[in-house]
């Protein structure tokens, strides 16, 4: 299937998703994540959910984090350059919605893409080859492409993986590892 078949498959799935799903598999998906060996690193970058569009909700994921004293970012986006900027998520943190209902930092410590260790991606489909689709805005594409080689990119979906997406792009960056409710996917 197209990245567009699959953004409208997808959003079509979830938004048929009760919150009480949400919630069971964004715990799923957090359980999945405690037990893999990624925790050694120091600079975390995870995404703040947008709750109407029945996003994995990251909050447990963040738990996680808080209880093994990471440095957790959390990025607010730029419309007119399909740029994020990164900030260090801390007790005095202010967050604020933005026009998308995206949840992001009014201000802060911010932190340089060539310092984070791992990055959680949020994500409408991916296949078995580890490309992903999102809303299409290339937002990750471009940020991924400015952190280290050796940065993990785990992508976080309710969902299991799809044969192929047809129609993969030389500038989409691939997967290292995707979550599911139920499943490891590693395309390492």
């Amino acid at each position: 299937m197209t990245k567009a078949e699959l953004r409208k498959k997808y959003k079509t799935l979830r938004r048929n998703l009760s919150l009480d799903d949400v919630e069971d598999f964004s715990i799923a998906i957090a359980n999945q994540l405690i037990a893999l060996p990624i925790w050694e690193h120091s600079f975390y970058h995870i995404f703040l959910p947008i709750e109407e569009q029945k996003e994995v909700n990251t909050e447990y994921i963040l738990s996680i984090l808080s209880g093994k004293d990471k440095n957790i970012l959390v990025s607010r986006s730029d419309f007119e350059t399909y740029e994020m900027h990164h900030f260090l998520l801390t007790d005095n943190t202010i967050l604020k919605k933005n026009q998308y209902n995206i949840p992001e930092p009014v201000d802060g410590i911010e932190i340089d893409d060539s310092k984070i260790d791992v990055v959680f991606i949020p994500l409408l489909a991916f296949d078995k080859k580890g490309n992903r689709v999102g809303y299409g805005k290339g937002f990750y594409d471009r940020f991924l492409s400015k952190c280290k080689p050796e940065t993990l990119k785990i992508g976080l979906s309710f969902f299991e993986a799809e044969e192929e997406i047809s129609n993969v792009f030389a500038n989409d960056i691939k997967l290292d590892h995707c979550i599911t409710k139920t499943t490891f996917h590693s395309f390492k």
